[in-house]
This record gives structure tokens, C-alpha cells and sequence, in this order.
């Protein structure tokens, strides 16, 4: 089977689970519940899209299949930031409970570090992209010291607000940041396009890219800025993620066997559709929101690093 066909397979069964998920159960109402469950299934096809585009890119930068770019610290800010505002200002401040204010300022810090740590790495000759993950681990690790620190002394009716967004959650999706969202995903989907046609080229190592004529700096510069402004989108939008990225790239590979990434990138996202809607679509008709998506999938995504790393172990 081409790949070709794989990835209309993948299309059709994308849309099939999207539909399944719109009109299974939609009863009368549907003047009402239709346009919810549209705005839910966009804002998780948004998602899935965006974490798998970021996680492939990040992959092929690092040539390693194990990583994702939660390494760098990124969902660690993330938590960092809603506990320092909840914190200092409190539950009722409009930093915390208008969603496009709290949008805005988590995207604005997370990218703001982001390219802070590039430019810094980045400064010196001979620094390599793997002393950048080494660095990301440890200021994860701050972070997270830093938030449990504040989460001790929090009052505990506003812990219960941290811990809601400690967590992601597609049964309530922020649907009024929808539109932010898109309209910044559309423009740094345009501006990668000019960098995609490098992505083959890396996956060879940055010895032979150099050599093939790649400005390397530049380009994986470009390219983990467009990564930590998709990251910051998708965990403002429904919280972290740990193992989706990790999950759906792997499957992608394993399906596709190829280095061409107009298919790898392409189909991650539609397995990322597939294993987001039709997860979620158990979890409301078979679990009846006994548990939510984000644990099932850190669930499997656990066993499956586990899994790739002991498979890496065997070929050393």
C-alpha cells in the first residue's frame, strides 16, 4: 500500500470519527447541542494538529524519537505561571478568570523563555542541540520545585482552581479562545512553510546538512520558536499533554517507513485526530466521563516510552 493511499485512509477515518462524535446521541436539541460539539471537535482536531506538527519538527531536530518538547520546560511554565497568578493577585483577578487575558500572558511567558534559552544556547560556538534539552530539563525541574512550593502555601478552595488546569481536559475546552488560537496557528503555519523543505535534510544529522549547504543555526533556531509558540497554543488551550506527541509520531513513523515528512507530518496529524476524537468518544459514551482522555493517553503514552526505550536498549 503507497503511502499516498495510507494517508486517505487516515483522512477518511479522521472524518468518520469527527462525525461519529457530532451527531451519535445528538437527540432534539440540536439547535443547541450541535454548535458545542462543533466548537469541541475543532478546538481537539486544533490541538491534535498542532502537538503533533511541534512534536514531529522537534523530533527531526533532536534525531531522536523519544523526545518531545515538553523536555524544554515548556508545560512546567506553564503550571509555574497559573500558580503565580492565582498565588499573588488570587482566583478572582482578571489574569485568572478572563481566558483571553490568561492566554495571552501564558503565551507571552512560555515564548518569551523559550526564545531567551535559544538565544542564549545559541550565543556560543559549538553548543549542540542536546546541551539545549540538558538545559530545558533542568529549569522543568525549577519550575516545578517553584510551583509546588507556592501550591503548599495556596489556600486550598484556590488549589482546587491550579489543580483543574494541572490537567488536560477535553471536556471542557476553552472554546472562547478558539479564534486567537486559530488565527496564531494560521500565521506561524504559513511562516514554516519556508522551513519544512529543510526538515528531510536535518532528519540526516547536523554534520550532513552543513554539508548539503543548510544554514543549521538558523534554521533549527526558526524552527524551536515555531515549536514553543505551537506548544504554548495547545497547552494554553486545554493543558499539558505529555505523551500525545510522543505516541502519534512513533505510529507515524512505524506506518509510513519513510523520511519524506510531507507524509510524516501529515499523517501524525491525522493519527493525532483519530486518537484524540474517537478517545474522547469512549470516554463520553463508554466511560460516561468516568475519566478523562489526558489520563488514558499519559497512561499508554508511559507504557509506550517505556517500551521504546527498552527497544533502543536491544540495537545499542
Amino acid at each position: 500500500m503507497s503511502n499516498k493511499t495510507k494517508l486517505i485512509l487516515l483522512a477518511v477515518a479522521s472524518l468518520a470519527f469527527a462525525l461519529a462524535f457530532i451527531f451519535i446521541d445528538l437527540g432534539r436539541n440540536w439547535d443547541y447541542a450541535l454548535p458545542r460539539r462543533l466548537e469541541k471537535v475543532y478546538a481537539i482536531v486544533l490541538t491534535g494538529g498542532v502537538i503533533a506538527f511541534s512534536t514531529m519538527i522537534f523530533q527531526t531536530i533532536t534525531n531522536n524519537r523519544i523526545l518531545t518538547p515538553s523536555i524544554i520546560g515548556l508545560d512546567s511554565l506553564y503550571l509555574l505561571i497559573q500558580t503565580f497568578l492565582i498565588f499573588v493577585f488570587g482566583s478572582m483577578n482578571m489574569a485568572v478568570t478572563n481566558e483571553n487575558i490568561n492566554f495571552v500572558i501564558s503565551i507571552g511567558f512560555m515564548v518569551l523563555f523559550a526564545s531567551l534559552l535559544y538565544k542564549l544556547l545559541f550565543k556560543g560556538e559549538g553548543q549542540n542541540i542536546y546541551f539545549l534539552l540538558l538545559v530545558g530539563i533542568i529549569f522543568g525541574t525549577f519550575f516545578g520545585s517553584i510551583t509546588e512550593f507556592m501550591q503548599v502555601l495556596i489556600d486550598p478552595n484556590e488549589f482546587l482552581i491550579v489543580q483543574d488546569r494541572m490537567f488536560a481536559s477535553f471536556n471542557n475546552v476553552k472554546t472562547d479562545l478558539l479564534l486567537i488560537a486559530t488565527v496564531l496557528v494560521v500565521i506561524v503555519a504559513v511562516y514554516s512553510l519556508r522551513f519544512i523543505k529543510y526538515l528531510d535534510v536535518l532528519s540526516l544529522g547536523k554534520d550532513q546538512a552543513v554539508n548539503l549547504g543548510v544554514d543549521y543555526d538558523y534554521v533549527v533556531k526558526r524552527l524551536l520558536i515555531i515549536i514553543a509558540i505551537l506548544v504554548s497554543i495547545s497547552t494554553a488551550l486545554v493543558g499539558p499533554i505529555t505523551f500525545l506527541g510522543l505516541l502519534v509520531a512513533n505510529v507515524a513513523h512505524q506506518l509510513f517507513n519513510t523520511y519524506q515528512h510531507k507524509y510524516l507530518i501529515i499523517g501524525s496529524v491525522f493519527i493525532s485526530i483519530i486518537a484524540l476524537v474517537g478517545g474522547q468518544l469512549i470516554v463520553e459514551r463508554v466511560f460516561t466521563f468516568s475519566t478523562t482522555l489526558s489520563v488514558i493517553i499519559n497512561f499508554i503514552g508511559g507504557v509506550y516510552f517505556i517500551y521504546l526505550l527498552l527497544k533502543e536498549s536491544k540495537s545499542w
